[in-house]
């Protein structure tokens, strides 16, 4: 059996206060020599992803701006398969639209509603650095985007159901994490990159070989938690987890990375069968 994590990064392997991941390093230490797949599934860029891969050692595909491309390093997998381009060292398979498009989607919509509505675009590298708690080196990063913009609502939440029907007007989609508000293309989603992704794993290792768990905390982390075999959330900072009507969802006890080593020792390292 190929087992293939995916994992969401804030609030999940990254405590969301100081993203530390301190906690998860002999797990990762223990998945790498296994050689299992550690597939980030997250909002953040390009550029914070591959900060965090050079950090930890990883070199596997990864998934980045909440389902907005899937970055394949080249020769990953023994096969051809389909890809939009290649960029850097990647094969990448795009899904969400440009950037550009999303700043002019929520300038009009602010414009047209007088919704608080405060990108990162509108927002100097310091600013982000204070406002997500990171180093002005991480918030150049964060700023980096090509498939999503995150953004802060500063407006009463009944006001929300508003925002997403403009945003849908638009023609796009949002979603809302751990800390921002973001809007991306409708073909986008962290589901749809994980499935396609996952397919290309079947064609390498066999589909009846591969098994994926995927670990997220936020609601824009279920669809992937719906594309995968084993789903499981770890407890969020307010003591609740993330709560979606799947049956065999596992909540983990532990808090941010504690609990991702909990969910990773529990159907990994200790070689527990899946339920089917």
């Amino acid at each position: 059996m190929k087992i293939v994590l995916y994992t969401d990064l804030d609030g999940t392997l990254l405590d969301l206060s100081n993203y530390s991941y301190e906690a998860a390093l002999p797990a990762l230490t223990t998945l790498k020599r296994r050689k299992i797949p550690i597939v980030f599934c997250t909002a953040k860029t390009l550029a914070e992803n591959e900060y965090y891969r050079e950090e930890l050692g990883i070199r596997d595909p990864f998934i980045v701006e909440n389902g907005g491309a899937i970055f394949i390093p080249q020769g990953y997998f023994s096969f051809d398969f389909d890809y939009t381009k290649e960029m850097k060292h990647y094969c990448v398979i795009e899904f969400g639209a440009r950037y550009e498009e999303l700043r002019a989607a929520l300038n009009a919509i602010r414009a047209e509603t007088g919704f608080k509505i405060k990108g990162f675009g509108d927002m100097t590298p310091e600013e982000v650095a204070k406002d997500a708690n990171l180093s002005i080196e991480k918030a150049r990063l964060a700023k980096d985007k090509i498939y999503n913009e995150s953004f802060i609502f500063d407006e009463p939440a009944e006001k929300e159901k508003i925002l997403f029907e403009k945003i849908h007007e638009k023609g796009f989609s949002l979603t809302h994490g751990g800390r921002y508000y973001n809007i991306h293309g409708r073909n986008a989603d962290k589901g749809k990159a994980v499935k396609v992704l996952t397919e290309l794993f079947r064609r390498e290792y066999g589909a009846e070989a591969v098994k994926t768990i995927g670990i997220g905390d936020s609601r824009n982390d279920i669809p992937m938690l719906e594309a995968v075999d084993q789903p499981a959330v770890v407890r969020r900072k307010d003591g609740t987890w993330l709560e979606l009507p799947l049956k065999n969802l596992y909540k983990a006890r532990g808090e941010g990375p504690e609990g991702w080593v909990e969910v990773v020792n529990k159907f990994i390292l200790t070689n527990l069968k899946f339920k089917k």
